[in-house]
């Protein structure tokens, strides 16, 4: 398995073992021990999937009382990856980090805690499959507004589809610390 490490602590992209012959190919998407060896030690309790069609945006989530760490594999299609640190503390507040995502290929996006999520479907259509280590709430959502001009997310396309919640997140400067997840970054 190959890790690279991003700019954001903690954000990194998995790259598992792929097995390839004339079926196709084969690989693990998770397996506790192997990726414990890598650093990600959560334990995840809930996996999501999802389907879009090109040019949907899903983002910019997180949870608040109960902060999500993710790891993010698209199964069909590709798309454009992002996270975005909202750990308060960190260095690296405020500042975001996206990679292409698709499934030429096992590559995978590791958020930990702290984090809000978001991507865009660059694909005729994406599915795309997270775990997470913490349940889903839907009264602990909070959002920061996908185009924020002062987070600058680089997204590849501009012609977007976006649901009206999604487009009516604050931005990252209107947020006060208890709209923001409740951690600390770790070392």
């Amino acid at each position: 398995m190959k890790l690279t490490s991003t700019p954001l602590a903690g954000l990194v992209v998995v790259e598992p073992r792929l097995f390839t012959d004339d079926r196709g190919y084969f690989f693990e998407s998770f397996q506790d021990r192997r990726y414990a060896e890598v650093g990600i030690t959560d334990t995840f309790v809930q996996d999501n999937y999802s389907r879009s069609t090109r040019g949907v945006l899903r983002g910019m989530h997180f949870q608040r009382q109960s902060p999500q760490a993710k790891l993010v594999t698209v199964i069909r299609g590709r798309v454009f990856d992002v996270g975005v640190d909202l750990r308060l503390g960190s260095p690296t507040f405020g500042r975001w980090f996206g990679a292409e995502l698709s499934d030429s290929g096992p590559r995978q996006m590791y958020l930990p805690e702290g984090f809000a999520h978001g991507f865009c479907v660059l694909s005729e259509w994406a599915d795309v499959h997270y775990k997470v280590n913490r349940r889903y709430d839907a009264a602990d959502e909070g959002g920061v507004l996908w185009s924020d001009p002062g987070i600058g997310i680089e997204w590849p396309i501009r012609d977007v589809t976006v649901t009206p919640r999604d487009a009516a997140f604050p931005p990252l400067a209107d947020l006060t610390a208890s709209h923001l997840p409740l951690i600390t970054p770790r070392s």
